[in-house]
């Protein structure tokens, strides 16, 4: 596979457009989803995985095979979103009450697309409820999460992406764990 994106890369520097629609139809949902996972809506990470994709092309000379395509991608993915977290900032919680709904939140007012049995509800509320508190880790913490359990990178390849020493990766890897493990301990003993 490697050996066929490489080929891919070379055709795209040479100014093939078709082989760098094949390069975005062999990672396009990859960066969607790390893109959705960093910033936690659909329609920003849309956006962001679209900018991975023109900058990646754009810069695709600076792109010099000592790390794996896909490496260079995720670097270029991870840092937009980055820098889309440090522009922006919230300025409404899901958690909020609903002013004279009595004591309903914002969440509570979000429509399904359709009813689910009660197990896949409770399933999928354990789902938000991690990619919520996943959001709330500083980035440095959910930047290494993501990439490693998510998109089950190495080690090392999220060292080359986050530009980092592998220990300091595993580092921030333990460190966000922790911090889930806390909510998660405090979750269950308000219950």
């Amino acid at each position: 596979m490697e050996t066929f994106i490489k080929s891919l890369v070379s055709r795209v520097k040479e100014g093939d457009h078709e082989a760098f629609e094949g390069l975005v139809e062999l990672f396009k949902d990859k960066i969607y989803r790390l893109c959705y996972r960093m910033v936690g809506n659909r329609h920003e990470a849309e956006d962001l995985a679209q900018e991975t994709f023109v900058r990646a092309y754009t810069k695709i000379n600076q792109y010099n095979g000592e790390y794996k395509f896909s490496t260079w991608l995720y670097r270029i993915a991870t840092n937009l979103c980055i820098d889309r977290l440090r522009k922006k900032k919230p300025d409404f919680s899901l958690d909020a009450e609903v002013p004279g709904a009595d004591g309903a939140t914002l969440y509570s007012q979000v429509a399904t697309a359709e009813p689910l049995p009660e197990e896949a509800v409770v399933e999928k509320e354990k789902h938000d409820q991690l990619q919520q508190e996943i959001i709330k880790l500083p980035e440095k913490y959910r930047t290494a999460i993501l990439l490693k359990y998510v998109e089950d990178l190495s080690l090392e390849e999220i060292g080359k992406i986050m530009d980092l020493p592998v220990p300091t990766v595993k580092t921030r890897i333990h460190r966000g764990r922790e911090a889930l493990k806390k909510v998660f301990r405090m979750v269950t003993k308000s219950r």
